[in-house]
């Protein structure tokens, strides 16, 4: 019998000429093209191979791109055939043939798609593939040691380089994730400063306006007061022959109680929140709050709605601030809605997280909702949706979470109502025996 020989001249494909770049393209079709001019050079079905071989190369992107599942397992597989085929039409006997390294495309690929266990499993079929032509020529030639051993270091040298470029892909995946998560990390990093900024800004801005709201509110304060007190005088020197006179004296003790209660409410935005934080149980606060509002007639034709978790815990906030938190936000949300009433929910709950350091409150109505150009600004001073408002209600609730080192966020779709989300800062546990 005959003696099996093998050439030497390898030339292992490596991943990068699967890359997508211009230049690695045109490299892959010199290559192809150099093995289309090597003999055997007449043989048809090895150029149709090739040929084949080419294109997938090129398609086998947009290939695994739509096929995103079964691609990479598919484009192996496709490539083996591809390789055993190429084989047999370019020697008499399969397993000598010199373009043996064909099978280093399969191997690569699957080291590129997949993780070391699928790899050597890819190889160990490569590998079955290449040694099958070993069946039909064991009947005409006699395998001798040399030509075992021979074979054995082309299946070794496959797995070696299956494992150098599955190595190299898997650190630069890792790496690739690594860059991945810096670069979120950094983009949470500008996020969270952008949004300081921000604050930084809205606060100097609150600063200046609150020293000139305080100069203001002083300046005016006295002046009102005076004509309040020389009013009640007129009015009460006034007979009841002169009607007129005595009308227009309460027009004046009229309006400047309600210019008194503007000042007031100047003063509370520009005054330095002094808070006297004590642990406090938030429903029984916005309770209080109702109760106020509903003696003023606030809550009529409002379906109240209450959903308050079980065992809260106590937050850590000034009584007397957080309730004037509560009112402004129900008033405007009844006020929101309007003589046709609707619906005021009342939610309070922790803040769900693991370490639950907050209690959030959440006062949602079902009025027009908030257009959408105007929830950035609605807690700034001065700004409203009120026709008779002066815009500092929503402001100054901002500006006592804030010294509580609570948040205050709105969510609104317009025509479906707003909802407004408060978080205090919840009692430390060692704090707990003294909330009762």
């Amino acid at each position: 019998m005959g003696e099996l020989c093998y050439i030497h001249c390898i030339t292992p494909m490596t991943g990068e000429e699967r890359a997508t770049p211009r230049w690695l393209d045109l490299i892959w079709l010199l290559f192809l093209g150099s093995l289309a001019l090597l003999p055997p050079v007449r043989e048809v079905h090895k150029q149709i191979i090739l040929l084949f071989i080419g294109a997938f190369q090129f398609l086998e992107s947009p290939f695994i791109r739509r096929v995103p599942r079964e691609g990479p397992l598919l484009s192996v597989v496709i490539k083996i055939v591809l390789a055993t085929i190429l084989m047999i039409h370019t020697s008499d006997v399969g397993i000598n043939s010199s373009y043996y390294p064909i099978y280093y495309l399969p191997v690569t690929t699957a080291a590129m798609y997949f993780g070391p266990i699928g790899t050597l499993i890819w190889t160990a079929l490569s590998s079955a593939a290449y040694c099958s032509y070993l069946i039909p020529a064991l009947k005409q030639f006699e395998l001798t040691p040399e030509g075992r051993g021979e074979l054995m270091l082309h299946i070794v040298f496959f797995f070696l380089v299956a494992m150098i470029v599955n190595r190299f892909v898997m650190e630069y995946r890792g790496q690739s994730q690594r860059y991945q998560l810096l670069a979120e990390n950094l983009s949470e990093t500008n996020r969270v400063l952008k949004k300081t900024q921000d604050e930084a800004r809205r606060a100097e801005r609150l600063a200046a306006l609150g020293q000139l709201a305080a100069g203001l509110a002083h300046e005016i304060r006295n002046p009102l007061g005076v004509i309040k007190g020389s009013a009640e005088i007129l009015n009460q020197k006034l007979g009841a022959a002169d009607a007129l006179a005595k009308e227009l004296s309460s027009y004046i003790y009229t309006e400047v109680n309600r210019l008194s209660a503007l000042v007031s409410r100047f003063m509370d935005f520009a005054r330095p929140s002094q808070l006297e934080l004590r642990p406090q149980q938030l429903p029984a606060l916005i309770e209080r709050s109702l109760k106020s509002l509903a003696e003023q007639g606030v809550t009529n034709g409002i379906d109240i709605q209450r959903d308050y978790s079980p065992d809260l815990p106590a937050a850590m906030v000034d009584e007397e601030l957080c309730e004037q938190v509560f009112n402004n936000l129900v008033l405007n949300a009844c006020q929101a809605m309007g003589e046709k009433g609707g619906t005021l929910i009342l939610r309070i709950r922790t803040d769900g997280g693991e370490e639950r350091r907050g209690v959030v409150v959440e006062i949602e109505d079902t009025g027009p909702g908030i257009p959408p150009e105007m929830k950035e600004q609605i807690f700034n001073p001065f700004v409203t949706t009120k026709k008779s408002g002066v815009g500092l209600g929503l402001a100054i609730v901002t500006k006592i979470v804030d010294a509580h080192g609570g948040t205050v966020r709105v969510t609104s779709e317009p025509g479906h109502g707003a909802c407004f989300q408060i978080v205090f800062p919840q009692v430390q546990p060692e704090m707990e025996a003294d909330v009762h």
